[in-house]
């Protein structure tokens, strides 16, 4: 069973950089075709995919958030990592990792943490 935990500040200042870590146990993240992803929702707003790490290594970035992210892995501790810069309010939401085996289109074989509340606040 792989099973993803989301770790990091709830709390983060404006300008500054949101960094969260995603650790899998279950699973090697590098095993497999699976895309290691990052799925936010603020409120009132919908469901949005910031990018993945697929278990090739190669990464992918929402275009609107492109030149503010990066996503990379440890694959000595199988774990993948967030790094978000210049945050603003509207970073403020619950932020997801996840296992899919189709990026951006959940199915019955996905995994997902929990969830971590991040607000952007000074």
């Amino acid at each position: 069973q792989v099973q993803l935990q989301e770790s990091g500040p709830g709390l983060v200042k404006p300008s500054q950089t949101l960094s969260l870590t995603c650790t899998v146990s279950g699973g090697s993240i590098t095993t497999g075709r699976y895309y290691w992803s990052w799925i936010r929702q603020s409120p009132g707003k919908g469901p949005e995919w910031i990018g993945y790490i697929s278990s090739s290594g190669s990464a992918y970035y929402s275009p609107s958030l492109k030149s503010r992210t990066s996503i990379s892995w440890d694959t000595s501790k199988n774990q993948f990592t967030l790094q978000l810069t210049s945050v603003t309010p509207e970073d403020t939401g619950l932020y997801w990792c996840a296992r899919e085996s189709d990026y951006g289109n959940p199915s019955e074989d996905d995994y997902w943490g929990q969830g971590t509340q991040v607000t952007i606040s000074s």
